[in-house]
């Protein structure tokens, strides 16, 4: 599926970890091509999306992405394609490749399960390194693209 933008992110902002990730994604969305959806406060309404079947509590439990053709991708499959949006492709491909995806949906739904927890231990202060890293490591790459010394592979 190609993905139309923008693309709507529903998260758990209520947790730090989540909160803490999209954060950290959205610095690197300089195209602004997402959208990012707090559908833990009071005021979200999860109306528009019961006749697909999608409610709040899906959306709390597992990250959900609209594009704007009105295409769902749900957790790990939307961590994929919102890494590719702002150029980190190797986080998208931890996501996403056929060695490490099966790995991911099998971790990912514990890791929703143990959010909060995990949040108090210091996860999305590491995971923000990480994805610094990721950052610097991608905006190398496009500096030297521009200078006619593509990077094709990591």
């Amino acid at each position: 599926m190609d993905t139309i933008y923008p693309l709507t992110i529903y998260f758990d902002a209520s947790c730090r970890l989540c909160n803490s990730e999209m954060q950290n994604i959205k610095i690197h969305d300089h195209e602004d091509k997402l959208i990012l959806i707090d559908c833990s406060a009071p005021e979200f309404d999860d109306a528009p999306f019961k006749r697909e079947g999608i409610n709040r509590n899906l959306m709390m439990n597992r990250l959900h992405a609209q594009d704007a053709k009105g295409n769902w991708l749900v957790g790990v499959e939307a961590f994929e394609v919102i890494y590719q949006t702002v150029g980190m492709a190797s986080i998208a491909k931890l996501w996403g490749s056929p060695i490490t995806r099966p790995w991911a949906e099998r971790l990912y739904p514990w890791v929703v399960k143990h959010r909060y927890t995990l949040s108090k231990i210091g996860l999305p202060e590491l995971f923000g390194l990480w994805s610094k890293h990721a950052a610097r490591k991608a905006e190398k790459r496009s500096r030297l693209c521009s200078k006619g010394r593509c990077i094709i592979s990591e």
